[in-house]
């Protein structure tokens, strides 16, 4: 009998994208007859467009890989290079354009927050409708029962619909539901950053389990040092292609490297859009920029951005080491006062915080609470180095320095 648990061979996704051209002012008349002229071509020519472009977007091109039952992979890659089309394919959400896929056993997904989910069933339906969905018989699903509750911690809302839920208490029951419902698959996105600290650390921790049970995971997550801690192999996608496989270290080592010639310590974006985005970041030490920083100094770090006149914009940022591991995750949230319709970000890493290393830096731009219209991954690397100075020499060159949640002094 074949260990193979899932195998795809030239995998490809193809999207196509229209885009209207712009129009200038028309009357209600000529909507009306330019509407009736449009029909009419697309009876006699049924291919034909009108004032549109047609562009063919290939999320996954021609990937290729094989893993092994109980294999815990992490899939590694930044915004866009196709992780999670290519989970949405493995679990059946998607259907592929080309390419073969084998899967030997049951997979149980959890890619979106209420994937799977009525919102009309309370949670102790919609257990139930997931088992069924999964091929588990109504007794299996009983003996799960109780242990997915006091996991998902919705005791007192069991018989509430779940259109009714927070976005955490949806994601801790859809979770344990997956998880618990034995798989022989289990497949997760980015989606357990919903929940919070804590409910990770639950999550992590019976992924971790599973993996010892000789289940197969597959796991995305922007958190490298997650990856690390529950992976043994990792995959790593870039712009659709599968551009390395191997041993989780290699692959973190792999995407790093693949960073380097994309990534500095400063960032301008041309780019006009719709929604709020990053125009420029800038990291700086005593107002200038260097190609490494000095340990004993503070670094600045400015993000301006176009806010599209939504107030109260909120400014996240993540930096990890080049292991993976998220060493400060802090927000302007934490700021006294409301910044209003402002449409620039500064602050301040403390000195003598970092060892000497390569750091990255994540950002995001969004409203509390609500939407995240901006993501980018890495877009900021940047070097700490000792400096021989005075103020070093107390830690020395293998200081591990120390680091908290609101580490960062907003300004």
């Amino acid at each position: 009998m074949s260990d193979i648990a899932i195998k795809v061979e030239n995998l490809g996704k193809k999207y196509v994208i229209g885009h209207q051209k712009p129009q200038k002012y028309t009357a209600l008349r000529d909507v009306i007859t330019n509407g009736a002229k449009l029909a009419i071509q697309k009876i006699t020519n049924p291919k034909y467009i009108d004032d549109s472009i047609r562009e063919e977007f290939w999320a996954l091109e021609d990937v290729s890989f094989e893993i092994k039952q109980g294999d815990k992979v992490g899939i590694i890659g930044r915004n866009g290079a196709g992780k999670s089309t290519l989970l949405k394919i493995l679990s059946r959400i998607t259907e592929p354009t080309k390419g073969r896929i084998k899967i030997t056993g049951r997979v149980a997904s959890l890619l979106e927050v209420g994937t799977g989910f009525h919102p009309e069933l309370t949670g102790r339906e919609n257990i139930f409708l997931n088992g069924a969905i999964l091929g588990m018989s109504k007794a299996e699903i009983k003996k799960k029962f109780d242990e997915i509750v006091t996991f998902a911690e919705v005791e007192k809302f069991l018989y509430t619909p779940v259109k009714r839920y927070s976005s955490g208490m949806y994601v801790r029951l859809a979770f344990a539901v997956a998880a618990h419902l034995e798989p022989e698959i289990l497949v997760v996105d980015e989606v357990l950053a919903v929940g919070d600290t804590q409910f990770q650390k639950k999550c992590l921790g019976k992924m971790e389990q599973v993996g010892k049970e000789g289940r197969t995971v597959l796991f995305v997550s922007h958190n490298l040092g997650a990856i690390k801690s529950l992976c043994s192999s990792g995959i790593v996608l870039s712009s659709g292609n599968l551009i390395y496989q191997g041993s989780v270290n290699n692959s973190i080592s792999y995407y790093n490297d693949s960073r380097e010639k994309t990534t500095s310590n400063c960032y301008f974006s041309e780019s006009k859009k719709d929604v709020p985005y990053i125009t420029k970041i800038e990291l700086s030490q005593r107002g200038m920029q260097y190609e490494a920083f000095q340990m004993h100094l503070p670094i600045k770090i400015n993000c301006e951005f176009e806010n599209k006149g939504i107030d109260n914009i909120v400014v996240t940022i993540v930096i990890r080491n080049s292991e993976g591991s998220w060493l400060i995750h802090s927000t302007d949230e934490f700021a006294e006062s409301s910044y209003g319709n402002n449409e620039k970000r500064e602050c301040m890493i403390p000195a003598n915080i970092f060892a000497e290393g390569d750091y990255y830096m994540m950002f995001a731009l969004g409203v509390r609470n609500q939407d995240i219209y901006e993501r980018l991954e890495d877009i900021i690397k940047f070097k700490v180095e000792f400096s021989g100075k005075m103020e070093d020499k107390t830690q020395g060159s293998n200081w591990k320095g120390y680091l908290s949640p609101g580490i960062l002094q907003w300004n």
